[in-house]
């Protein structure tokens, strides 16, 4: 009988005398038993081994997604090129937002025609068509434009590649194409919903994998014009023109960003000279920042430009940046000059560093000046006149800094870190990575460099995470997959949403580094190895939080670790000395694993056992294992069942329930009440998702007794104000056995009930933190004389601190500690300044693209409409550098 998750396999009673604990069938096991120990062995897990056989198998995974979105750009490609032009065609396409729609009368809407959508049990019963894709088109872009009807007539092609990618790889899930004209092409279709307000704001330009696959990694300084002039809407468009730059910059990425008038400001002073890594966190940090700026006064753009080159220059040169493309982006309203001094001392003959200007408001008497900066540097100029045209003005840097690749005809896989998918996870809130291409065009005009947009697919981390051989890592074993940035891409304690259950995420969940989970390695000796891609081994005494960061288990691990070839990740395996690195193995026949009692069976694999000799390898050495506990523990069910029988000649009175389980998964239990007397009626069954073996984690009353000394007892007392508290002992062995009593003496009050109704989750969490971190620290002493357990009680006082009081009582004394936690955006300023200028170690994507010299310089986004003398001008200077 299957069901969630794990097989119940039931079988007979062979022969056993169930209520006769000296009956001679008993003493028959106890001599197999005997006969067993013979054959069992202590077996060392061969760490280095596991993390390489896994290594492999999340390359050949990795593989096969990356072959399939090359069938795409091929397929792509090749259509684009048998594609004409054509500014007059009419084309019919199922748009993703207005499928199925019809109108009053009942009729399809334009670009609505009916869709058939069928529940599909591998995206989650998601109504999709794995027939046809469906097209995107952003709100603000109009989905008849002639060069979007044109780029989804020939990218109409891509629908058989995806059908037959598909088939080859049934773990497949979402297939697309981003088009550089804006438009997305998704398999399988699927409707998409606006938001409340009617709005997809969704465009896959501005996705990170889109980016990373479009263009190299830069060091980019943006100039603000705050000058009197730029009062008013003209500041407010700055702003927004500022913020949308920010939103193309990448982990591989870095940037600052200088306001000027007649004097140079730094958005954030601390950081004078220098430039930071385009992280969410810094981002964040700058645009709490931009809403600060002010106009006043006269700019001086001279002064800018030198400081924006300089600070390039110098950070290019310590190697801690991109070391690959650099870029100044201008927002002004003006220029009143060319600057060519400034570019003739800075910046020629190489041009390494590309100027895009974005000229603010409708007026133009500036505009050649600014044309011209572009087209002298390698850039592309733009206007912009309102809030709406923000976006899509933005975007087209993006086009010239690809031109190299696109040149060079460079398809250089990228691989995006953790996200959530953004577009509907079929999973529900689900971590994925993102695996894309570059499409180019490979017609005459390719020596201009025309990018046409990317394809990728995703990858649901759950598929990383089934083939993890948990059952060769133990209790506390885990393994772990890092990002060359050293962003967990995942891990056990990676928690990307506030409670189980919930969508909101966490702030920044996508950049966690790996130091902030290990955090035990002080030098980053484990996360540096990994992130520059090395094999080898680091052990490290660790502390970790059980039961929802309530309790403490102290472990000593061995991590071991290698890269994953053909990806930018690395992946680890901890090893815990204390239970994970050796287990029991014993040699057993089916028949004999078949004949002792009643077995329920928790194990990720579905196996039957008639047909053991039909498996895989690893299914066939989990059903083995689980058969030789099967027989080894059969004894003391017959045991427990005496027990039961003699029951008032025995001294366990209050005895409720006594239960077994192994590593394996095994699970017995015997009732010495029936079961309505029960303490706790959800104990050890399906509700009880702490207290039961399931294919993610072992119970939590089994992790606690596996970490003691052989010997010794763990008492388990529940926190939480109940009318009936329950306490469990534990005895360590080989295995975990238990008992729950019903103690009146415990009836205790071990936490305080939390409202959040007006502080909300976070502050709930930061309780949590702080506790967690109290027993990290060990300030609670002598935690084994803790009688009543712990209390918060949490409050803000007036100088915007978090006041967190932890009393602890033990024995007849009673501690307080108390905890103040200062707000940020008033206090630690210097801290947070450090924060922002360590940079950890990284590795650089291998690929780097900055510049070619076959670039067109005169396409740089209004050259033709250059005035004649400033023509005349620019033509012998570039044709100067061109010869250089």
């Amino acid at each position: 009988m299957k069901a969630k998750g794990f097989f119940c396999v039931c079988v007979c009673v062979c022969g056993i005398n169930r209520y006769n604990k000296g009956s001679p069938s008993l003493l028959l096991k106890h001599r197999k038993y005997k006969e067993l120990e013979k054959s069992v062995r202590v077996e060392e897990i061969d760490g280095m081994k596991v993390v390489k056989n896994l290594s492999k198998k999340m390359e050949e995974m990795f593989r096969k997604k990356k072959e399939a979105i090359r069938r795409l750009v091929e397929a792509a490609e090749e259509a684009h090129l048998q594609h004409e032009e054509n500014p007059e065609l009419q084309y019919e396409y199922f748009n993703a937002v207005l499928i199925n729609n019809v109108d009053e009368e009942g009729n399809n809407v334009e670009l609505g025609g009916e869709f058939v959508l069928e529940p599909n049990e591998h995206f989650n019963n998601l109504s999709v068509n794995l027939s046809l894709s469906v097209v995107q088109v952003p709100t603000n872009m109009y989905n008849k434009d002639p060069a979007i009807v044109n780029g989804v007539y020939w990218s109409e092609a891509l629908n058989k590649v995806f059908v037959d990618n598909f088939e080859k790889d049934p773990s497949l899930i979402w297939q697309y194409f981003g088009s550089a004209k804006g438009f997305f092409r998704q398999y399988p279709g699927v409707k998409w919903h606006p938001d409340e307000h009617g709005v997809i704001a969704f465009d896959c330009r501005n996705r990170k994998w889109y980016i990373q696959a479009a263009t190299s990694p830069k060091d980019v300084v943006i100039l603000v014009d705050v000058s009197g002039s730029m009062k008013g809407l003209r500041l407010t468009i700055a702003r927004q023109t500022v913020s949308s730059i920010l939103d193309t910059l990448g982990d591989d990425d870095f940037f600052n960003i200088i306001a000027y008038n007649q004097e140079i400001h730094y958005v954030e002073p601390c950081l004078n000279g220098t430039l930071v890594r385009a992280d969410r966190n810094n981002k964040a940090h700058f645009r709490e920042h931009l809403d600060k700026l002010f106009a006043k006064g006269i700019g001086l753009l001279g002064d800018a430009l030198t400081e924006a080159f300089t600070i390039l220059n110098d950070f290019n040169q310590t190697g801690h940046g991109s070391v690959c493309s650099q870029a100044i982006m201008l927002v002004t309203d003006g220029a009143t000059q060319m600057y060519d001094d400034v570019f003739a001392k800075f910046n020629w003959p190489d041009r390494k560093v590309r100027i895009f200007p974005y000229l603010i408001g409708r007026e133009s008497a500036f505009a050649d000046n600014m044309k011209w900066m572009a087209c002298a540097n390698k850039g592309y100029f733009s206007q912009i006149s309102t809030l709406a045209d923000v976006q899509e003005n933005v975007m087209r840097y993006l086009h010239v800094m690809s031109r190299p690749k696109v040149i060079d005809h460079e398809h250089d896989t990228v691989w995006t870190e953790a996200y959530m998918d953004s577009t509907g996870s079929i999973i529900g809130p689900s971590l994925m990575t993102t695996v894309a291409m570059p499409v180019f065009s490979t017609k005459n005009e390719t020596v201009r460099g025309i990018l046409l947009g990317v394809v990728g697919t995703d990858i649901p981390l759950q598929e990383l995470m089934k083939i993890i051989p948990k059952h060769l890592l133990g209790i506390h074993g885990y393994a772990f997959a890092i990002t060359n940035n050293g962003y967990i891409l995942t891990h056990p304690d990676l928690r990307p949403l506030y409670q189980k259950g919930q969508k909101r995420r966490k702030p920044n969940y996508s950049s966690v580094d790996l130091s902030e989970v290990e955090w035990e390695d002080k030098d980053d000796f484990l996360r540096n190895a990994m992130v520059n891609r090395k094999t080898g081994t680091f052990s490290m005494e660790v502390k970790k939080t059980v039961d929802k960061g309530k309790r403490l288990l102290k472990m000593h691990n061995d991590y071991y670790y290698t890269e994953v070839k053909g990806t930018p990740f690395s992946v680890g395996v901890a090893l815990s000395r204390g239970h994970g690195k050796f287990f029991f193995r014993g040699n057993v026949s089916v028949e004999a694993g078949k004949c002792h009692s009643t077995l329920v069976i928790h194990s990720p694999t579905p196996s039957i056992l008639h047909s053991i000799n039909k498996l895989p390898e690893r299914d066939r050495e989990l059903i083995q294992e689980v058969l030789f506990d099967a027989v080894v523990t059969a004894p003391l069910e017959a045991y427990w069942t005496g027990l039961a029988l003699n029951k008032s000649e025995n001294s366990d009175k209050g005895v409720e329930i006594a239960y077994l389980g192994t590593r394996t998964g095994l699970s017995r239990t015997n009732l010495f009440v029936v079961p309505e007397d029960l303490s706790n009626q959800d104990f050890l069954t399906a509700e009880d998702k702490e207290g039961v073996f399931n294919a993610d984690h072992f119970p939590l009353w089994y992790k606690r007794a596996a970490e003691q000394v052989p010997g010794t007892f763990v008492y388990s007392i529940p926190f939480g104000d109940v009318q009936c508290a329950d306490s469990s002992v534990f005895l360590k062995s080989t295995i975990a056995v238990g008992i729950q009593m019903n103690l009146d003496f415990f009836q205790r009050k071990f936490w305080t009930a939390k409202d959040y109704s007006q502080t909300g989750e976070f502050f709930g969490e930061v309780e949590a933190a702080v506790m967690t971190k109290l027993l990290l620290i060990g300030s609670f002493k002598r935690l084994e004389n803790v009688q009543y357990g712990l209390c918060f009680s949490s409050s803000y006082n007036d100088v915007a601190e978090m006041v967190t009081t932890v009393s602890v009582k033990c024995k007849s004394e009673v501690w307080f500690i108390t905890i103040s936690i200062l707000n940020p955006s008033e206090h630690n300023e210097s801290l947070k300044c450090d924060r922002l200028k360590f940079q950890k170690d990284r590795k650089r994507p291998e690929s780097c693209h900055p510049f070619h010299p076959e670039e067109n310089a005169m396409e740089c986004g209004g050259a033709a409409g250059l005035s004649a003398p400033l023509t005349a001008a620019l033509l012998p200077l570039l044709a100067t550098l061109f010869t250089r």
